[in-house]
């Protein structure tokens, strides 16, 4: 069944305008999501397309995104609608023209970032699960943030990666690692800031005016330092973004250690979406962890 009658009496009725495709152009960079860009009566659209089962996941990507821009700190795209028919769902963006951001764009995205993990809630966590690329993300709300970690992170993944066949060294040097926690947090308490969830450089960009633009969130309630983490993994953001976050947000010592055990919940999750060499890199951070215990 085509999907695009349904997406365009979506954009009409979240529009409350008419609106027609006139032109469907497919974008390329995702792989998780089909993505296309929309024109029709002067406007443009951004649109993930995903099959019927996705649509959960398309709706808490939407409710992310509000819940970033209702912090008035960093901007994302504004999400228009999002639904679904029997073999098809899908999240309509506004599109935005988005190239690499300069020194004074990622300067300034620092500074933004630092301003939305002021944001704070009572609790980590969030009101609804979501998910890290592909994989469940699950945000149960608690106090306690070791426990928040140890249970619906590492634990999770570790817990995945077993079922997908990765256990031996990995599961039992895993396991050691999550009773071994609370040794990373000696005299840090963190807050619960609000989270991109999912910030590498790749989800970060800047408009053709240089505005700084976050998107593709996993949004939750967590420690500032799980987001800032992991921009450092996967070719990490220039030298301008890190001096101006830690002059509006200084971090803490720990920080140079704790890093490395927020990366691995990215690098578990890389293991189970796509397998190959991430298996040894989780087993080297889980090694070297240990020994810093």
């Amino acid at each position: 069944m085509d999907p695009w009658r349904d997406v365009e009496r979506s954009i009409r009725e979240a529009s409350g305008t008419a609106f027609a495709v006139a032109s469907r152009s497919s974008v390329g960079g995702g792989c998780i999501n089909e993505c296309f860009r929309l024109r029709g009566g002067g406007r443009e659209y951004f649109v993930k397309l995903n099959s019927a089962a996705s649509a959960d996941m398309f709706s808490a990507e939407a409710a992310g995104l509000e819940e970033i821009a209702r912090s008035r700190t960093v901007r994302a795209p504004q999400p228009l609608c999002h639904g679904a028919n029997a073999t098809a769902s899908w999240l309509v963006l506004e599109h935005l023209e988005l190239r690499a951001g300069t020194d004074v764009s990622m300067r300034e995205l620092g500074r933004q970032l630092a301003g939305m993990h002021r944001v704070t809630a009572r609790e980590h966590g969030w009101k609804r699960d979501n998910t890290i690329g592909a994989t469940p993300q699950v945000n149960m709300r608690s106090a306690d943030w070791i426990q928040f970690w140890r249970d619906q992170r590492l634990g999770f993944q570790l817990r995945l990666a077993a079922s997908k066949g990765h256990g031996g060294r990995l599961a039992a040097d895993g396991n050691r690692l999550l009773e071994k926690l609370p040794a990373f947090f000696s005299g840090h308490e963190p807050v619960p800031s609000l989270l991109h969830g999912d910030l590498w450089s790749g989800n970060a960009a800047a408009t053709d005016r240089g505005e700084p633009v976050i998107f593709d969130p996993a949004v939750y309630y967590g420690d500032r330092e799980a987001d800032l983490a992991m921009t450092e993994l996967f070719g990490g953001f220039p030298p301008a973004f890190y001096e101006a976050y830690r002059d509006a947000y200084p971090l803490d010592a720990g920080y140079a250690v704790r890093k490395q055990l927020y990366n691995l919940y990215h690098v578990l999750n890389h293991l189970n979406l796509f397998g190959g060499g991430y298996r040894a890199q989780a087993e080297r951070m889980i090694a070297q962890l240990l020994a810093e215990a």
